[in-house]
C-alpha cells in the first residue's frame, strides 16, 4: 500500500470517529492458538459452546479466511465520565457495565467499519471482511500485535493512551499492507486486576476462568448462579468492570467523544425496585438498542434479584415477593434467595409454607429448602 493510501485510510477512519488505526498481518503466532486450546481444554469457557465449536477457525484469522493477508485494527474510545467502582456503593441501585450504558457498540462500530471497508475496497481493489466481536476472530491478540495496546494480566486490552476503554473492530483484507509495531507489555509487577476480582476469576496472570467471572455469570450464563458467587456479585446486574477500572493506566483514560457511548442517565443508577417490576415488554422498551436486551428479561431479572438480596434493604424484599409466582424458574428461584437474605427466619418460613405447596420446580424447591 502506498503511503498516500495509508494516510488516506487513517484520515478516513478518524473522520468516521475511530480513535486508533493500526495494521498487522492477518495471522497470529502458534502460541496464541495454543493458549486458546489450553483455555478450552481446562473448560474455563463454561457454557460458551461456540468456543470449542469454532476453536480451529478461531486460532488465527487465516484459518477462517485463507485469502486474508492484512488486518486493519480500529479502536474507539468509550471512556466513562465517572469511576465505575464508585457505583458499587449504592446497594439499592443496579450497576450496569460501562460498555452497556447506552447503544450497543456492535451496531455502532460495525456501521462505521462497513463504511470504511467499502471505501478501502474501492480504493485498493482488494476484498475485505469486517468483524466486531461477532465471528471466530480473536480481536485482542490482533490489536496487541498491531500496536493498539497490550493484553493485561486480566487478558483485556490496555492502552497507554486510553487505558481500559476501547471497543475493537477489524477489517481483514487481501491487500498487502505495511504493518505497525506491536505493543510491549507494560503491566510490570502490578496485580491490581487480579486482586480486585470479587470471585477470583483470574487464577494467575494472563489466565481467566470464565466460569467464575461476573461478566460471564450475569451475561452469558443462562442458569441458576451458584450460591458461592451470589454475595460477590453485589449490585452488578449486567457485567463487571472491576478489573478494567482498577488498572493504573486509566490515569491516561479519556472521556468518550461518541455520544452513543455516553451513559444514559436512567441507566447509571437504576432503582432495583423499579427494575424488578419489568415484564418482557417493559424490559425490551427500556433496553431498546442496548446490548442488555440480548440476555432477555428473565436472565436480567435473575440478576436484579441477586442485587436485591445483597442490598440489605428490607423494603426491597416486597419486590422479590411479588416475583414468587413468576413464570420463569430462574426468577422464582432467585426471588426466594433474595427474600431469605432480607427477612427474618420466622417470616421466611411463613412464606415457604405458603409457596412450597404449589411450587413444582425442583430448583426452586431447593432454594426454599436450602435457605430455610
Amino acid at each position: 500500500m502506498t503511503e498516500t493510501l495509508a494516510q488516506k485510510l487513517v484520515d478516513r477512519a478518524k473522520t468516521l470517529g475511530f480513535d486508533v488505526v493500526k495494521i498487522t498481518k492477518a495471522d497470529l503466532p502458534d502460541l496464541t492458538g495454543e493458549r486458546l486450546q489450553e483455555f478450552v481444554d481446562a473448560e474455563w469457557h463454561g457454557g460458551m459452546k461456540w468456543m470449542p465449536d469454532t476453536l480451529e477457525r478461531r486460532k488465527t484469522p487465516t484459518a477462517m479466511w485463507s485469502g486474508a493477508i492484512s488486518a486493519i485494527v480500529l479502536a474507539t474510545n468509550y471512556g466513562p465520565e465517572i469511576n465505575p467502582l464508585d457505583r458499587l456503593e449504592n446497594k439499592t441501585a443496579g450497576n450496569i457495565s460501562v460498555y452497556a450504558l447506552n447503544r450497543d457498540y456492535h451496531d455502532v462500530v460495525k456501521g462505521k467499519l462497513k463504511q470504511l471497508a467499502g471505501w478501502f475496497a474501492a480504493e485498493s481493489g482488494e476484498d475485505v471482511k469486517v468483524f466486531v466481536d461477532t465471528a471466530p476472530l480473536m480481536e485482542k491478540p490482533l490489536a496487541a500485535q498491531a500496536g493498539v495496546g497490550w493484553q493485561g494480566k486480566h487478558t483485556n486490552l490496555v492502552s497507554r493512551e486510553f487505558g481500559s476503554w476501547l471497543f475493537l473492530g477489524v477489517i481483514l483484507t487481501a491487500a498487502k499492507l505495511a504493518v505497525t509495531a506491536a505493543s510491549s507489555d507494560n503491566c510490570g509487577q502490578c496485580r491490581a486486576c487480579i486482586d480486585i476480582c470479587p470471585t477470583k476469576a483470574i487464577p494467575q496472570a494472563y489466565k481467566v476462568d470464565a466460569r467464575r467471572c461476573i461478566s460471564y455469570l450475569t451475561i452469558e450464563y443462562d442458569g441458576h448462579i451458584a450460591p458461592e458467587f451470589r454475595k460477590a456479585i453485589g449490585n452488578r446486574i449486567y457485567g463487571c468492570d472491576d478489573c478494567l477500572a482498577v488498572c493504573p493506566w486509566n490515569k491516561f483514560a479519556q472521556n468518550a467523544n461518541e455520544t452513543k457511548f455516553k451513559a444514559r442517565d436512567d441507566l447509571l443508577a437504576p432503582d432495583l425496585a423499579i427494575l424488578a417490576q419489568l415484564d418482557d415488554a417493559g424490559f425490551r422498551k427500556l433496553f431498546s438498542g442496548s446490548p442488555v436486551k440480548r440476555i432477555g428479561r428473565d436472565r436480567f431479572i435473575r440478576n436484579v434479584l441477586i442485587a436485591i438480596g445483597n442490598s440489605a434493604e428490607l423494603k426491597l424484599s416486597g419486590a422479590a415477593e411479588n416475583l414468587l409466582n413468576d413464570q420463569s424458574v430462574q426468577v422464582r428461584a432467585m426471588a426466594v434467595w433474595a427474600i431469605r437474605q432480607l427477612r427474618n427466619t420466622e417470616n421466611f418460613n411463613r412464606l415457604a409454607a405458603k409457596y412450597r405447596r404449589t411450587e413444582t420446580d425442583s430448583d426452586v424447591l431447593s432454594e426454599w429448602e436450602t435457605t430455610s
